[in-house]
């Protein structure tokens, strides 16, 4: 089978598991909402300010990249803003073709304007339940609440999860610079959630190795692992092309550990040289567990079309192999296994033998 066109891949239904919702506001929506949060921007006009989140993020640092929140983070501080974000954050997915997503984000930086935890994530799911609707319900999208993983709310954070579970909240998860702040940090949180029968995610093996990936699963109890590009130091390679899995690598292979890959985001930060030397290249041809993401659309310029077309580009991949990862997202996701069946066999598998036979 031969490499789909760009346009394909556009029609092509996706799976998006790793979204952070403050990194993909729109430029002139952070125009608007700094006026009347009276912040100050780097540039006041829409094209030279998303030019700027883009420049500012594509620097090798992950904490470089981190601080450009500091901006979209500050002009999200009310209900209407915050809702008018999450609103346009479905149209936006819609428009990308995105059937499911889970998007995430922290709402203990979201409460300096006075909201409190519970009205942040309300707000939050009242943009979501406007984009759904004005959508046609063409799109399924969850909040996963985030703790970070420098503070101490951590626990505070789950809790809220587990409060608002059923109403919109798939899960947990903890983000923010790794080195220093290993996921054990959080580990009364985690058991916690293991109690409630919860789902959550970890980021892990974006730009810390080994240790965080293995404290993630084996002390914390990751359902998945967000990013977890590092895995690869767990692979050798030889000469002659034979490829020798270590006991982590291996285990994360065996056990179906979904990997939330993000490749464009990954070049930025530094945690690969290049989307053609990415990672996900050795892992998708070892059948690793998978799955394409974007996590920050706004600094990394990127939308789910763009992730998938620059791995066609570099890997020559197929509308089979789109599908893998969009199945392999499909069942990764935080819903309950009937829902998932159900998007799988009435919208993925038929849109994507359509697009095939086209």
């Amino acid at each position: 089978m031969t490499s789909p066109t760009r346009d394909q891949v556009l029609a092509a239904p996706k799976v998006l598991l790793h979204d952070h919702l403050d990194g993909g506001l729109r430029p002139q929506t952070i125009l608007d909402l700094a006026v009347d949060a009276g912040h100050e921007l780097p540039a006041d006009d829409a094209d030279d300010l998303g030019r700027w989140f883009e420049e500012a993020a594509d620097s090798g640092s992950l904490v470089r990249y981190l601080e450009t929140f500091d901006h979209t983070v500050a002009v999200m501080q009310n209900g209407p803003a915050i809702a008018r974000v999450a609103r346009e954050c479905v149209e936006d997915l819609v428009a990308d073709g995105v059937v499911y997503a889970e998007v995430r984000y922290a709402p203990e930086q979201h409460v300096e304007g006075g909201l409190t935890l519970d009205e942040v994530v309300a707000a939050v799911q009242e943009g979501f339940d406007e984009g759904v609707a004005a959508a046609g319900g063409r799109i399924v999208v969850r909040q996963l609440l985030t703790a970070m993983r420098h503070q101490a709310r951590s626990m505070e954070i789950a809790e809220l999860a587990i409060s608002w579970r059923g109403r919109g909240v798939a899960g947990f998860d903890i983000a923010g610079a790794e080195a220093g702040f290993p996921p054990t940090r959080h580990l009364d949180a985690f058991e916690y959630l293991q109690r409630q029968n919860s789902h959550f995610t970890i980021h892990a093996g974006e730009a810390f190795g080994l240790p965080s990936i293995w404290e993630a699963i084996q002390w914390c109890g990751a359902d998945r692992l967000g990013h977890g590009v590092r895995i690869i130091d767990d692979i050798t390679v030889g000469d002659d092309g034979s490829v020798t899995l270590g006991a982590l690598a291996s285990y994360v292979r065996d056990k179906r550990i979904p990997l939330e890959m993000c490749p464009a985001s990954n070049v930025q930060t530094g945690a690969a040289t290049s989307i053609a030397e990415h990672p996900i290249g050795l892992l998708t041809k070892l059948r690793f567990r998978v799955t394409v993401n974007t996590d920050n659309r706004l600094m990394s310029g990127t939308s789910m079309t763009d992730e998938m077309w620059a791995l066609v580009e570099a890997f020559g991949y197929t509308l089979d192999d789109l599908r893998w990862f969009t199945i392999n997202a499909m069942k990764s996701a935080f819903l309950p296994f009937d829902e998932r069946l159900e998007i799988i066999n009435t919208i993925i598998k038929p849109e994507y033998a359509a697009l095939s036979a086209g």
